[in-house]
Parts: structure tokens; sequence; C-alpha cells
């Protein structure tokens, strides 16, 4: 499998919440206030500024998730807070 191990966690746990992706509060600052004409300028204006944002970025917000999700399952997944 790839090195990969699967764990077991609930199906909806607060702490590994998309909602909670560092992706989320950048790009909803950058398209905040704007105005699209439809759902295909948008989905262009998602793709473009994903792909100018630098690949530590995403290795950064990637590195904090895995960091919540090991805190989360040491602690036999209860509440982490941030």
């Amino acid at each position: 499998m790839s090195g990969w191990s699967l764990i077991q966690h609930p199906p909806y746990s607060p702490d590994l919440a998309p909602s909670d992706f560092h992706l989320f509060g950048p790009l909803k600052r950058h398209i905040g206030g704007k105005h699209f004409a439809d759902d295909e300028d948008i989905q262009h204006e998602l793709l473009l500024w994903m792909r100018q944002q630098p690949k530590e970025f995403y290795a950064a917000g990637t590195g904090a998730l895995i960091k919540r999700w090991d805190k989360c399952i040491n602690i036999g997944g209860d509440y982490v807070a941030k």
C-alpha cells in the first residue's frame, strides 16, 4: 500500500474539518468583494489564484494539518484546540 497506513477516525471530527484547512482563509480574502458574471468566471479566478501560490504555501498548510491529525490520534480522537 505504498507505505500508507489506514487509521480509524470518527466520521465527523471538528478538529479535522476541511473548513479548517489553510487554503480557505486566504482564498476568501482574495475573492472577497469581487463580482463574477457566472460560475465559469469564478472557477477561472480560483484556478488562477491556486496556480499562483508557491509550493511552500501548500506545504505549510499540509504540515499543519498533519500535526493536528497526529495530535487528535494521540489523544484518542478527543477535541483538539488550535
